[in-house]
C-alpha cells in the first residue's frame, strides 16, 4: 500500500509538471521556445544540485538550513583564490573542501554532539554567512580569467555546461542512494535510526558523511553560481535552503526521512524554476511570486501529511 502511493504522488509530482508547462504555454507564447527552455534549464540547475545535498539529509531524518551560507563561503573562498591567480584546480577543490568541511561540522555537531539539526544548522549559515562576509569585508570578488566563465556559458554539444554538470551529479547521486551500503543506510538511519545502530550500522559515522555530501553539494553549486555571475558574492545564496527544501519535498521526498527519490527532486526544481520563469513572463511581481511560491510549499507538506495518514 505504501509502496502504490508513493509511486501515484511521483506520477502525481511528474503529472503537475506537465500539467504546469501546459498552462504557462496556453497562457503566454514565450514559454515553450528552444531559447526560454534552455534558460529555465540552467537557472534551475543551482537549486537542482542543492537540492541533492538536501534530499540526502532529509531522507536521513535531519535537516540543513545551512546550505545556501556555505554557497557563499565556498564561492568567495573559490573568488579570492582566482583572483590571486592560484591554478584553476587548486582554487577549485580548496573550494569544494570549504563545503565538505562545513558538512563535516554539521555532522559531527549532530551526530557526536546530540544537537538537533535544526539548531547545528541553523548556528551554521550564521556563522559561514558570517565568515563569508568577514572574508571579503562584504565586497563582492570579482576580475578572473575568462576561461572560468566556460562553467558556466559553455556548452557540451547544445546542452550547457551547467545542465550537463546537474546531469552528471544526479547520475553519481542516484547511484550512491540506490546502488550502494551507504545510500541503503541512508533510507534506514530516517526511517529508523535506533533499529539500524542497533543492528550495527556506524549511523554517527554516516549521519556525518550525509551532512559532508550536503555540503559538498551547496559548494558544487557555488562553483556554477560564481562562473555565471563573473563574481564572488557574499551574501550569495540567500533563501537557498527555501528552494532545496522546497524542491525536496514537492518531489515527494517525506519530511520525516526514510521515503523520497532523486527523480523526485528534480522534477520539484523544475517545477519550481518553471513556476518562477512562467510568473516572471506574465510580469507576475516579486512579491506576488513569494506568496504563491510559498503556497506550493505548504501545500507539498500537507499532501506529504496527508499520505502518511493513509499509510497509518
Amino acid at each position: 500500500m505504501a509502496t502504490h502511493l508513493s509511486r501515484a504522488r511521483q506520477f502525481g509530482t511528474l503529472l503537475g509538471l506537465v500539467v504546469l508547462c501546459l498552462v504557462l504555454w496556453a497562457l503566454t507564447p514565450h514559454f515553450f521556445t528552444v531559447a526560454n527552455m534552455l534558460n529555465v534549464a540552467q537557472q534551475t540547475s543551482i537549486n537542482a544540485i542543492v537540492a541533492v545535498g538536501m534530499t540526502y539529509v532529509i531522507l536521513s531524518g535531519g535537516i540543513d538550513l545551512s546550505v545556501g551560507s556555505i554557497v557563499a563561503l565556498s564561492g568567495v573562498v573559490l573568488g579570492v583564490l582566482l583572483q590571486d591567480q592560484q591554478p584553476l584546480p587548486v582554487a577549485l577543490f580548496l573550494a569544494l573542501g570549504v563545503g565538505v568541511a562545513c558538512g563535516l561540522i554539521n555532522g559531527a555537531l549532530v551526530s557526536w554532539g546530540g544537537l538537533p539539526p535544526f539548531i547545528v544548522t541553523l548556528g551554521m549559515m550564521s556563522v559561514a554567512r558570517g565568515a563569508a562576509l568577514l572574508f571579503t569585508e562584504g565586497r563582492p570578488v570579482s576580475g578572473f580569467d575568462p576561461g572560468f566563465r566556460s562553467l558556466a556559458t559553455g556548452h557540451v554539444g547544445f546542452v550547457p555546461a551547467p545542465v550537463m554538470v546537474t546531469i552528471v551529479v544526479y547520475a553519481i547521486a542516484h547511484v550512491v542512494l540506490t546502488r550502494t551500503t551507504f545510500g541503503r543506510y541512508v533510507y534506514a538511519i530516517g526511517g529508523n535510526e535506533e533499529a539500524t545502530r542497533l543492528s550495527g550500522v556506524a549511523v554517527r559515522l554516516h549521519k556525518t558523511v550525509i551532512y559532508a555530501v550536503s555540503g559538498l553539494m551547496s559548494a558544487v553549486a557555488a562553483v556554477i553560481l560564481t562562473a555565471r555571475l563573473n563574481s564572488a558574492q557574499p551574501i550569495a545564496g540567500m533563501m537557498y535552503e527555501l528552494d532545496a527544501i522546497a524542491a525536496t519535498v514537492i518531489g515527494g521526498t517525506s519530511l520525516m526521512g526514510g521515503e523520497g527519490t532523486l527523480a523526485g527532486t528534480l522534477v520539484g526544481a523544475l517545477i519550481m524554476g518553471v513556476l518562477r520563469n512562467g510568473l516572471n513572463l506574465l510580469g507576475v511581481s516579486s512579491f506576488l511570486q513569494q506568496i504563491v511560491i510559498g503556497g506550493v510549499i505548504v501545500g507539498a507538506v500537507l499532501i506529504d501529511t496527508v499520505l502518511k495518514r493513509h499509510r497509518t
